[in-house]
């Protein structure tokens, strides 16, 4: 299996958990009090979790697209994104909903954030120089 067709995998099961967290979460939204009120923290980061599965998907369905677009077998710098892109759709939720739990683990966010710029700017460097 390649990269992309793990990413295609990323896509699809991204979409089920947003869809399963955003259904747990679902339950309780009508309690104005519930993890510290609409605006608390705990209730910002699990929303922000809920979400991220569903932006993250997306990120990787665009890199599963743009793949089978430029070639029929991606370079190393298009794999190593693919993985990046991966890592950041597992590590992204996963630092949100921690952090909702204990709060110092917000410091982790660097490692999502940095492998989705990462996976974004090697995918534009190989766009870059594919150009005429």
């Amino acid at each position: 299996m390649n990269t992309p067709e793990i990413n295609l995998y990323a896509v699809w099961i991204g979409l089920l958990l947003g869809m399963l967290s955003g259904a747990v979460i679902g339950m309780a939204f009508h309690n104005d009090q519930w993890q510290g009120g609409y605006a608390g923290w705990r209730r910002r980061l699990m929303r922000l979790g809920h979400i991220s599965f569903f932006g993250l998907a997306f990120v990787n369905l665009v890199y599963v697209q743009t793949v089978d677009t430029i070639s029929d077998t991606p370079d190393r710098l298009v794999r190593i994104a693919g993985w990046a892109l991966i890592v950041a759709a597992v590590a992204m939720p996963t630092v949100c909903f921690l952090a909702a739990w204990r709060k110092p683990i917000r410091h982790l966010f660097f490692i999502p954030v940095v492998a989705a710029l990462g996976g974004v700017v090697l995918m534009l460097i190989n766009l870059w120089g594919q150009m005429p």
